[in-house]
């Protein structure tokens, strides 16, 4: 029965609850055209980095040509994520979801989902959070469409020291071209930045079995991007656009980023150990 009035109740009710159980607090953070959801540690622990869950595109459409009313997610599949990660993190929505604001309109979780507007918003919910936790720079943790503005951020602030994303949308355009769907008209596109994103250690996970957002967009992506140092794409076998994270973000959440320059130092030592060098 519990399950089942768990299963009827309403995606912010349900967010309440969970952050409830992980010891968490829901607070809103007002920025200059939006209201945005935060989901914040009761008893946060001083770090010098902040990691930052941002959520996907949430529920944009209804059908194929009619948007929805609410971009509020269903599937709290992120918030999870972010509520039951050990290091100091924070879950954070898009503009919209789970909180109304005057300036909410469709056009901002459809056409316009990575817009500089959207960008900004997410921009200053950073910096206050960074003046409530006094860290020194952010991870951002980015799933689906939370993946194209992780890096749209890491392109435009100077405090980002990595980015990681989960099935994320790394290219809108190519993402749109791709299954033929109309361009973001609207949307920045993180490749225009291609030249700050290169120097960005930045992990990218894509799940085998996900049609929502195929790997093949991290490839071109990665293609287009050009030489990066510290770039890491990762494809999980079993895994589809929500089913399998959960297990596999724990493996892969902590473990460090590998660097073209990491790689060469190792294999420089192995070469050397195998040739008897010191």
């Amino acid at each position: 029965m519990l399950a089942t009035l768990n299963g009827c109740a309403s995606p912010a009710a349900r967010l309440e609850e969970l952050a409830r159980q992980q010891d968490h607090r829901l607070a809103s953070l007002p920025t200059s055209q939006f209201d945005l959801q935060v989901a914040l540690p009761n008893a946060p622990q001083p770090d010098s980095r902040l990691r930052v869950y941002l959520e996907g595109d949430g529920r944009a459409w209804i059908t194929a040509t009619q948007p929805s009313l609410d971009p509020t997610p269903d599937d709290l599949l992120l918030a999870r994520l972010a509520l039951s990660d050990p290091r100091p993190s924070v879950y954070l929505a898009r503009p919209c979801q789970f909180v109304r604001s005057p300036g909410c309109a469709p056009q901002y979780w459809t056409q316009r989902r990575f817009s500089q507007e959207i960008v900004a918003s997410l921009s200053e919910a950073l910096d206050q959070l960074q003046r409530r936790h006094g860290n020194r720079d952010f991870e951002l943790i980015g799933y689906s469409g939370g993946g194209a503005l992780a890096l749209l951020l890491a392109a435009a602030r100077d405090d980002i020291a990595q980015v990681q994303t989960l099935a994320g949308n790394l290219s809108p355009r190519r993402w749109a071209q791709r299954l033929e769907l109309e361009p973001l008209h609207g949307s920045l596109e993180p490749l225009d930045f291609a030249e700050r994103l290169r120097a960005l250690p930045q992990r990218h996970l894509a799940g085998s079995d996900d049609q929502v957002m195929p790997a093949s967009v991290l490839e071109e992506y990665a293609a287009h991007l050009g030489s990066a140092d510290c770039l890491e794409l990762q494809r999980l076998a079993g895994v589809d656009h929500h089913a399998g994270w959960l297990e596999r973000w724990r493996h892969w959440r902590n473990r460090p980023i590998e660097c073209k320059t990491t790689r060469r130092q190792a294999n420089g030592r192995a070469e050397r150990h195998r040739a008897g060098s010191p």
